[in-house]
């Protein structure tokens, strides 16, 4: 069986997989659900994989791969949608990683969203962080934001992406979709000409660097909306990622800059469902409350786990009380919920398990020199 690169992409939809992995020595490889599994078939060898890669790789591209052996880039592709693909070289020979994006934006139920994410979407300026390891939906969320905003509001949204993963239409909004390596030549540069565009919303799709998200702080702070994402695993380390870029004279400043303009971070996982069918998400949120800027300010943001916890009514939530409320909802396993949250402890205390209190190293340190 000659393998087709229309034969791959519609047979990934029909699986309803995410990504698809074109690898020498092995068929084609999905993931499904969060899991890599192989497809039957013929192995891929580096002919098949030079002949693929003639068929997807727009002329623009081309000459990008040829000069720096790499390239990510988005196509639409007739009956698939549009796809993300990642071009790299493994031994000499180009292999692929093609993400399949999202066909149409899912309402929030759907996705698992908090309602808090709507209200977000209605304020006029501050910096929104989404935040979250590779492959938990950012992006979907951003493009949901989007959305909203584009169904309620009329604004002009800029977004800046690498690359664009969906196209929106103009609705009550106007919105301009620019493209890393199509469109601008970095988020850097981009987002310095965005200013001038007079936009309300701009869209990140990721602050990578001191430049980018110093920027995107100057933007909330002069009365934009800046909706943005992060490679963090939680709230927390969120808000110390962000102002441990810079120097560590201007931290300070940065500090007090992020604390007027934050109004939240949303970190994200996604979860194997206990039935098996399908993945769900599961939310941290927190709100930049008095109580929040005030242990920003004082460079306490340790403190701001604490706020979290109490902070229900400002529908804040911990992503270990997320896990919880999905397990006791039946929708995770125990051992899921168990693996992927902050404390152990906790949710054991919370669902009734007996929980031995151990000394922490510290204290059993300080016992065993007490007996020497």
């Amino acid at each position: 069986m000659a393998w087709t690169l229309e034969k791959i992409l519609r047979g990934a939809r029909k699986l309803n997989a995410s990504d698809i992995h074109l690898v020498r020595g092995v068929a084609p490889v999905a993931r499904i659900n969060g899991e890599i599994q192989f497809i039957q078939g013929e192995s891929l060898e580096e002919d098949t994989l030079r002949r693929l890669l003639e068929e997807i790789l727009p002329p623009k591209q081309r000459a990008v791969f040829e000069e720096q052996w790499k390239v990510c880039f988005s196509r639409h592709f007739e009956g698939v949608g549009r796809c993300r693909t990642s071009v790299y070289y493994h031994g000499g020979c180009p292999e692929m990683a093609i993400r399949l994006c999202e066909t149409a934006i899912r309402p929030s139920a759907e996705l698992g969203l908090p309602p808090i994410v709507d209200e977000l979407t209605r304020l006029p300026n501050g910096l929104i962080v989404v935040t979250g390891p590779t492959g938990v939906g950012k992006t979907t969320t951003l493009n949901y934001m989007i959305d909203v905003i584009n169904q309620n509001r009329r604004a002009k949204i800029v977004t800046i992406e690498d690359p664009v993963e969906y196209v929106h239409e103009n609705n009550r909004s106007i919105i301009i979709q620019q493209e890393v390596q199509t469109d601008v030549k970095s988020f850097r540069e981009a987002l310095v000409h965005v200013l001038r565009q007079d936009p309300d919303v701009v869209v990140i799709g990721e602050m990578r660097d001191l430049e980018t998200i110093e920027t995107a702080l100057t933007a909330a702070e002069t009365g934009h909306l800046v909706l943005a994402t992060l490679h963090t695993p939680d709230a927390v380390q969120t808000v110390q990622r962000i102002y441990s870029v810079f120097p560590a004279e201007q931290q300070n400043a940065i500090v007090v800059q992020l604390g007027s303009v934050l109004r939240a971070v949303i970190a994200q996982k996604l979860l194997p469902r206990a039935d098996g069918h399908g993945r769900l998400l599961a939310c941290e949120v927190l709100v930049s409350t008095p109580a929040i800027r005030t242990h920003l300010r004082e460079r306490k943001e340790h403190q701001c786990y604490n706020e979290m916890q109490t902070g229900k009514k400002h529908q804040m939530q911990t992503m270990d009380n997320a896990l919880l409320e999905l397990y006791q909802r039946g929708d995770i396993t125990y051992d899921m919920a168990l693996t992927h949250c902050r404390d152990p402890n906790h949710l054991r205390r919370r669902t009734g398990e007996q929980v031995e209190e151990k000394p922490s190293w510290e204290t059993d340190m300080v016992l065993r020199r007490g007996h020497a």
